[in-house]
């Protein structure tokens, strides 16, 4: 072949890689491991556009280099396929998500493979196989089976706490664990039935039913998470979401919240990630107080505050809206404005809620609680700034020394009182200083904030109505969702407990049913199942939350089609954890939070031995599009059947309103005026005023989305500049981890190096030009130049300079006029990685075995080839610039100054004066002062 036809090189070799089984990869203790994963996606009905791709492409080149340098590597994909955007087509078209979501994966994989990847497919994972989510299911059973010793300081199975029981009753028994769990004996534990006993179990295992305020959406009949929420409605649909309490599965991510946090310091990913994480979890210390309702003794509010100390300066109590005791505290007088505000704050998502600082808003409850230091009465709110799932869903207000409260407290003319002596200007902001003294506190007066506290939590224990306590921002994990297309749960419930299934009856696969919406009676779409049920028990109706699939998927990947067991231990062992793991940082405190949290059980139950799976983590920068826009005047005779648009250099002569344009429409700014009538038949009769024969679109760089009709698929990327192209293009657009515009127009650079990339070995006239010569040293310092920086390059991730070396050195080669097949042959090696296409032919062409070259080693550095033989002397006369010599790099600056005075150029400047000085600096320049 010797014209350039990516067309054809690409399909031949994705042909090849297929039918040979290049990229398989298979446990060899003989090389080290090297673990390469992405982020698996959803696999969405528009397909890939051209910002998926970067973080595939850069793990993608790391992968082929780093089997070049020997590394046995692991670089996997497959597909989070359960998913609310399936379940919604077939809620709108009766079609079962199983048919979409194939279909999906389908145009995923062929836009995957057109690109040149390096996947095993063979270990292709999907979260909605049966297969897979068997062990999905099996790991909820696990958990369920497990509870938390805080003395061991890791998960264990249930059968040692039914140990424990038997031997002391709850005494030693230091759990994480349900709040109201009561003591007893071993002789009281003994005694009770095998059901009972069950039945206390439940309140310590690490999956457990709780009642949970949710985001429920109406319209869709389920649970969403916050991130499913934006403004107050489902991301999907734009339907009204509330706060709504309802019975759900749970998960005690509480457990590890320590272990969450240490673990940050063992693994290389981003500070701001790691940061993320932390604030999420939120670790505080402080201490719970219990506070007793106003002629209910029996009724304590109990709150955590960080800063105890400041409890003589509570003013007011504040509920969440959703708190149990609200209805039972409120009274008659008080019920109407209640009533109004829990409706209002139902429409509000958590996130919302914790995010707005700025709008007051709370309603009195018409009750009072008793400060249990001062005595004094305590009005008692509500409020939507609280959350009823974080803390114990009580906050005490204290407005001297608290932002928020003191907004409350100004906005409700409640009292703000003084508590410190250094507090300053608390007429006009609240001042939470820990500073000073102690006044208006009575048995702290006059102490400093640390021995203040400890007296304070001191009393607290003595009198036993609180203690010391570290508390975490991070709650417990709501674990279902009422919805179809999701893992069934493997549970089923008699006597209104739950019970896991056999483990022999896994996978517990998703029965048929007639429509995919909540029942009449409002159960999840699971109820419509006929016959559904487990030896004639009702099974769980809710299906599993979206994260579960992707919480431990890279272990499936090493074991892939085992059918005994998620992965063997001989493939865990050897692949151990992910060495390199790329997606966006939008997982931050979704899935990365809980795959590290099911990675800690996992050890803790002895099924993986690393507490941390992914030592390196890269989050990839998003590809911006840009956007067309045209202009179109806003009045103009007959506008709504004739439009009239002003090209863009001309739209400040008139008032025009913008309207964005398929991109696909546009070339270089121009847009396709024909096509634009065609593509918006409503504007078919357009009328358009031109610049120079043109419309000219005006840009802007926004997020890529069809909404803005600014998406580029990369299939016709592909096709028209082919794969290499694409794939160079997308790393020279900037560092890896920032974000970047795509420019289509950009692209014609990267392509024009893979065309010239191609001439050094076909002449204008196809003839081949490679020869067997010995290379010049100039060729060698070229090559061995690029081979140093690729190197390092990809080590650090630089992919876009590693272009950039590409480039230089093809044009070094071009200028030397090389063609020599010893410098070739390792320069496709190198480029290999990148662009795998073309460097596969290149390297058949050169005459070596048809497919060896992802076989090969990375080439050895010579740094020898980068010494200077000579350097060539810019030779100042009086400081002026009068000529240039080349001397030995390694010459004297006594012969170099002989050199000099000898050049017939010098002498002629000199003109026939002696000089006075002559000044050398070594590889630098030569100074000749007359």
């Amino acid at each position: 072949m010797s014209e350039y036809n990516h067309r054809e090189i690409d399909k031949k070799w994705q042909q090849f890689w297929e039918e040979n089984k290049t990229y398989e990869v298979k446990i060899d203790h003989s090389k080290p491991k090297f673990y390469v994963l992405d982020m698996f996606p959803y696999p969405s009905g528009a397909g890939l556009h051209v910002g998926h791709p970067l973080g595939y492409i850069a793990s993608d080149i790391y992968s082929r280099y780093k089997k070049l340098k020997g590394f046995n590597v692991l670089h996997p994909m497959g597909f989070d396929s359960f998913g609310l955007p399936a379940e919604q087509y077939a809620i709108q078209t009766g079609q079962h998500p199983a048919i979409t979501t194939e279909a999906n994966i389908s145009t995923y994989i062929s836009q995957l493979k057109k690109i040149g990847f390096c996947y095993d497919w063979s270990r292709e994972v999907r979260t909605s196989d049966p297969k897979y989510y068997k062990w999905t299911q099996w790991i909820f059973m696990e958990l369920f089976k497990s509870w938390y010793n805080k003395d061991s300081d890791k998960a264990e199975p249930v059968e040692t706490l039914y140990e424990k029981f038997a031997e002391n009753g709850t005494k030693g028994v230091n759990a994480v664990c349900d709040e109201d769990v009561r003591s007893f004996t071993a002789e009281e534990w003994n005694a009770l039935s095998e059901t009972e006993q069950y039945t206390i179990s439940l309140k310590y295992r690490l999956t457990y039913l709780s009642e949970a305020v949710v985001n429920f959406c109406p319209a869709l009949g389920m649970v969403l998470s916050n991130d499913e929420v934006k403004d107050g409605v489902s991301e999907r649909g734009g339907y009204p979401v509330i706060q709504k309490r309802m019975q759900q599965w749970m998960m005690r991510i509480t457990a590890y919240a320590d272990r969450l946090i240490s673990g940050l310091t063992t693994i290389d990913w981003s500070d701001s990630l790691k940061e993320q994480q932390r604030n999420w979890i939120g670790r505080s210390v402080g201490a719970m107080v219990k506070f007793e309702v106003e002629n209910k003794p029996d009724t304590l509010i109990e709150v955590f505050t960080t800063r105890v100390d400041t409890i003589y300066g509570v003013s007011f109590m504040v509920l969440a809206p959703e708190h149990e005791w609200v209805t039972s505290l409120t009274t008659q007088e008080q019920k109407e404005s209640i009533d109004n505000y829990i409706t209002e704050t139902q429409k509000r998502s958590e996130l919302d809620r914790m995010s707005d600082v700025k709008k007051v808003s709370g309603a009195f409850t018409g009750s009072y609680c008793i400060n249990p230091f001062s005595g004094e009465k305590v009005p008692i709110w509500i409020a939507d700034y609280v959350l009823a799932g974080y803390g114990t869903g009580a906050v005490m207000g204290v407005p001297s020394g608290d932002q928020r409260d003191w907004n409350f407290a100004t906005h409700f003319n409640l009292p703000i009182v003084p508590i410190l002596d250094s507090q300053q200007d608390i007429e006009t902001q609240a001042d939470a200083t820990k500073e000073g003294k102690y006044i208006n506190s009575g048995i702290i007066n006059g102490l400093g904030y640390q021995e203040a506290t400890k007296k304070l939590i001191d009393s607290l224990e003595e009198r036993g109505i609180g203690k010391g306590k570290v508390n975490y921002r991070l709650r417990d994990a709501v674990f279902a969702r009422q919805r179809y297309w999701g893992e069934p749960v493997p549970i089923y419930f008699k006597d209104n407990l739950p019970y896991l299934i056999d483990e022999k009856d896994l996978p517990m696969v998703l029965p048929e049913i007639d429509k995919y919406l909540p029942t009449e009676d409002g159960e999840p779409p699971l109820g419509r199942a006929d016959g559904w049920n487990y030896k004639g028990n009702q099974y769980e109706l809710s299906t599993m939350p979206g994260w579960a699939g992707s919480s431990w998927y890279w272990f499936r990947y090493m074991d892939a089609h085992n059918e005994n067991e998620f992965a063997s231990k001989e493939a865990i062992d050897y692949w151990q954890n992910v060495d390199l793991y790329l997606g966006g940082t939008e997982h931050a405190t979704g899935h990365l939070l809980y795959s590290r949290f099911w990675n800690k059980f996992l050890k803790d139950r002895g099924y993986v031995p690393q507490e941390e799976y992914a030592l390196k983590l890269i989050n990839q920068g998003m590809i911006q599009g840009k956007s067309s826009l045209v202009y179109r005047l806003k009045s103009s005779e007959g506008a709504d059947k004739n439009p009239i648009f002003v090209s863009y250099n001309l739209r400040n002569q008139y008032e025009t309103t913008t309207i964005h344009v398929d991109v696909s429409l546009v070339k270089n700014d121009v847009l396709n005026v024909e096509k634009f009538k065609i593509w918006r038949p409503d504007l078919a009769s357009a009328q358009f005023i031109l610049e120079d024969d043109k419309y000219v679109c005006g840009s802007q760089v926004e997020k890529m989305s069809k909404r803005l009709y600014n998406v580029v698929n990369p299939d016709d990327i592909v096709e028209e500049y082919g794969a290499d192209t694409f794939r160079l293009y997308e790393m020279f657009l900037g560092p890896l981890t920032e974000s970047k515009p795509w420019d289509t127009r950009g692209i014609e650079g990267t392509h024009r190096f893979i065309r010239k990339l191609w001439r050094l070995f076909y002449d204008q006239n196809g003839k081949y030009i490679v020869t067997d010569a010995e290379p010049t040293k100039a060729e060698l310092k070229a090559l061995h130049k690029t081979i140093k920086k690729v190197s390092e390059d990809v080590e650090s991730f630089s992919f876009n300079t590693s272009v950039s070396t590409f480039m230089i050195c093809v044009n070094e080669l071009s200028d030397l006029k090389c063609s020599k097949k010893a410098i070739l042959d390792q320069l496709v090696i190198v480029l290999s990685a990148y662009t795998p296409h073309i460097s596969e032919e290149l390297w058949e062409i050169l005459g070596n075995e048809k497919g060896t070259i992802t076989h090969q080693s990375y080439p050895e550095f010579n740094a020898d080839y980068l010494i200077e033989d000579s350097f060539e002397y810019p030779i100042q006369i009086n400081g002026k610039v009068r000529t240039t010599i080349s001397f030995p790099a390694d010459m004297s600056k006594e012969d170099i100054e002989k050199g000099v005075l000898a050049n017939e150029n010098v002498i002629k400047w000199l003109e026939g004066n002696t000089p006075k000085k002559l000044i050398i600096v070594p590889k630098r320049i030569v100074n000749v002062v007359i």
